[in-house]
């Protein structure tokens, strides 16, 4: 059967067929380059970022049920069954590589906080995110959600909000919006 999502975890499964295409979209060309993905899940984006054949599909999933589920499903990927804010970044080779992930809300701002200071070369991330802080890292200087995590972020990047992603695209539905950057 499946994994029940864990509150503790802050976990909400995607599972829009649709928005899973638009972010692999997003990220283009991929099967050359080395893919993070934090909080994998059920791996309904996984299937699909494997699917696009990465040189290396890295999967950096905490939940201890759902790691090896993950090893079976995906074969040909690394799988971490740990915290990714206690992950070091500098250790998985190799680089530049590119992370993305439906991060759950609950350790967003701190994990946006350590790639950013991480001297570890990234060449880009793709995120879903509570709308909120989607709108926090791209706001403009004056703007009502302009802040610190908005000048932290736009020093180190460039920040395009993509598009938003309503409640019903998870499992459960959390209870706000979320957005990818």
């Amino acid at each position: 059967g499946r994994v029940k999502a864990r509150k503790r975890f802050g976990q909400h499964f995607l599972v829009a067929e649709d928005v899973i295409g638009d972010i692999v979209s997003a990220l283009g060309h991929i099967a050359d380059d080395h893919v993070i993905e934090i909080g994998p899940g059920h791996g309904a984006l996984t299937a699909s970022l494997a699917a696009a054949q990465p040189a290396l599909l890295t999967l950096v999933e905490i939940d201890r049920d759902l790691a090896p589920r993950l090893a079976v499903r995906f074969p040909r990927a690394r799988v971490l069954n740990q915290d990714v804010l206690t992950l070091d970044f500098a250790s998985l080779a190799p680089r530049p590589y590119r992370v993305v992930g439906n991060l759950p809300y609950n350790i967003s701002t701190p994990l946006l906080v350590k790639l950013l200071r991480d001297t570890t070369p990234i060449a880009d991330m793709h995120f879903m995110l509570q709308r909120e802080v989607a709108d926090r890292l791209a706001a403009g200087p004056g703007s009502k959600a302009w802040g610190r995590l908005s000048v932290l972020t736009q020093y180190h990047c460039t920040v395009e909000k993509l598009f938003d992603v309503a409640p019903e695209c998870f499992e459960p539905p959390p209870a706000v919006v979320s957005a990818v950057v």
